[in-house]
């Protein structure tokens, strides 16, 4: 068995490293007990090696590569590989039988244990095929007319704004963008600015909960209490918010949340999660046809045609290995991780913050910048001289380098990552 020093201590251990890991329910087992043995607030197990130490365990990731861009999709845990594994299995047995009449029932099992995460009633809880699947769910399904107004901002995920593209296009509405302070700390600013864009024609909001270019968490509630005020809906994309921190449908008010599972919370690749109040479905038109009898059935969302039932059931692993670790400790532990290597470039006068490190406007997802350098260039060099994986962002609004480490990510890891950067800040960049 492989010390846990040295494994510390190497910054990228072969592939074979995976055989060291053991099964997905020991690995949770593990952490559980380690849990136990090591009684603390989320701040302290934060620097508890030995307890993250038994976390990284439960991947099976390729440690010859570092791994700094897990906000675009994240490794599952080996629990939720050997959960999909078994119902795939199952479900080739006799697909129409094993998938659609024993396996498929159980899915209401896996939205419950989603409501139990986001605070809410399982009947408000649709399962799907990522964020982009259940806001365009939103997005297509609110009847809009020539000339009415949508207002978000020039910061959302670029697929959410090609489709109220597409929907000007087609149908002659009117997207606003408001443009946000980067980094933005002041929340009433954020409200202001989104008011601001509101006209006689305005029917809704569209809003990051987190930013997917830097990480920048938004002030949902204030946004969603204003909007109501004036008798707007919003439409809250949470992809990189959902099971990255702690936090409830009650704390945002939100009356439509969608997020990616496959993010934060480790689920199969392919699964997402859309939250709908109760009483706004029947105002909302499925995706993909559904009978009218579902008019009022959050089921109506997951009217998709043959699905997989692997994919969808093993989200119930994922809650459960997330759930063991617990969101506070998990928040705590990435806020540390981003800490470790922002602070120490911070030091360099080159290097710009595109992200705050106050509490609250941020957690793992981080942007920086160095003067002189692209963003792009950086990333390609850190790939080809040390293995490790970065996001350039090139957008209107910023312009730098994302980093998103994991719960499996070793501080040898990130530190490798700032010597890398360091001497690039030092040297620059070789030439091509």
């Amino acid at each position: 068995m492989i010390s846990r020093r040295r494994f510390l201590a190497t910054a990228g251990a072969t592939p074979a490293a995976a055989l060291f890991a053991p099964s997905g329910r020991d690995a949770l087992r593990e952490i559980t007990e380690a849990l136990a043995r090591r009684p603390g607030t989320p701040q302290q197990i934060a620097e508890d090696e030995d307890f993250w130490f038994t976390v990284q365990q439960a991947f099976t990731v390729d440690r010859s590569i570092i791994n700094l861009n897990n906000g675009g999709v994240s490794p599952s845990p080996a629990i939720v590989q050997d959960a999909m594994k078994r119902h795939l299995d199952f479900s080739n047995q006799a697909p129409v039988y094993t998938m659609w009449r024993v396996l498929e029932p159980q899915r209401e099992g896996v939205r419950a244990g989603l409501a139990r995460m986001f605070g809410c009633d399982a009947e408000e809880v649709a399962v799907t095929r990522g964020a982009s699947e259940s806001l365009q769910i939103c997005q297509q399904g609110f009847d809009l007319r020539r000339g009415d107004e949508v207002v978000t901002s020039d910061q959302d995920y670029p697929r959410m704004i090609t489709t109220w593209q597409q929907r000007e296009r087609r149908e002659g509405i009117v997207l606003r963008q408001v443009s946000l302070p980067v980094p933005a700390e002041d929340p009433d600013e954020v409200v202001r600015r989104f008011e601001a864009a509101i006209t006689p024609r305005t029917r809704l909001i569209h809003m990051s909960h987190m930013i997917n270019l830097t990480g920048q968490i938004l002030p949902v509630r204030a946004v969603v209490e204003m909007a109501r005020r004036r008798g707007l809906p919003v439409i809250v994309d949470g992809a990189h918010a959902f099971a990255q921190f702690p936090f409830t449908r009650d704390e945002l008010g939100a009356d439509y949340y969608a997020s990616s599972l496959h993010k934060w919370l480790y689920a199969p690749h392919g699964t997402g999660l859309l939250y709908v109040r109760r009483d706004r479905i029947p105002g909302v038109w499925p995706l993909q046809a559904a009978d009218a009898k579902l008019d009022a059935n959050i089921r109506k969302f997951e009217e998709i045609g043959t699905h997989p039932a692997a994919n969808f059931l093993a989200v119930a692993e994922a809650l459960m290995f997330s759930e063991g670790i617990g969101l506070e400790r998990k928040a705590a532990r990435m806020v540390y991780l981003r800490d470790r290597w922002a602070r120490a470039l911070m030091r360099h006068d080159r290097v710009r913050m595109n992200t705050s490190l106050r509490p609250g406007f941020a957690v793992g997802l981080a942007n920086f910048s160095i003067d002189g350098i692209e963003p792009g260039a950086l990333v390609q060099h850190l790939f080809d001289k040390h293995r490790i994986l970065a996001t350039p962002i090139v957008h209107i609004a910023v312009k730098g380098v994302r980093i998103t480490p994991n719960v499996y990510t070793t501080p040898a890891e990130i530190d490798v990552f700032i010597a890398a950067v360091e001497k690039v800040i030092r040297d620059g960049l070789p030439a091509a």
